[in-house]
């Protein structure tokens, strides 16, 4: 009975673990690593110049973040709650490698309609990481 127990236990943390957040990277990681792959760092004035400009379209990321993207934001469309993008404000925020990626490559053709560079990353990772509680 005792090893059925454990294994149980060992079954449940496993499908826990499984489910829950897979906080793989943190935002300064991913800072890094964009401005690895533009060959410089990212800028924090010109991420912040990016994030609020509307880029010739409807929607800037400010218009559903916020500005400062530091609390609770709202998808411009379908009105859906968005936690808040600045790292410091919200601690899951760019901890997901796979959705950085996937938020990324949608959000940046839903606001340039095309993917952001990496310098585009770079800089609004920039940005996002310096704003501070």
């Amino acid at each position: 009975m005792t090893q059925l127990h454990t294994l149980a236990l060992a079954l449940m943390a496993a499908c826990a673990t499984a489910s829950g957040h897979a906080a793989d990277t943190t935002a300064a990681e991913q800072l890094a690593h964009w401005s690895a792959q533009a060959g410089r760092p990212g800028n924090a004035e010109l991420g912040k110049a990016f994030f609020t400009a509307r880029h010739g379209g409807e929607w800037s990321c400010a218009s559903c973040h916020g500005t400062p993207p530091t609390g609770q934001g709202k998808h411009a469309s379908t009105g859906k709650a968005i936690a808040p993008l600045a790292p410091g404000f919200n601690p899951k925020a760019f901890t997901d490698t796979a959705k950085v990626d996937k938020w990324f490559r949608r959000n940046c053709k839903d606001v340039l309609e095309r993917e952001c560079t990496a310098v585009e990353k770079a800089d609004v990772l920039a940005y996002l990481n310096a704003l501070k509680p």
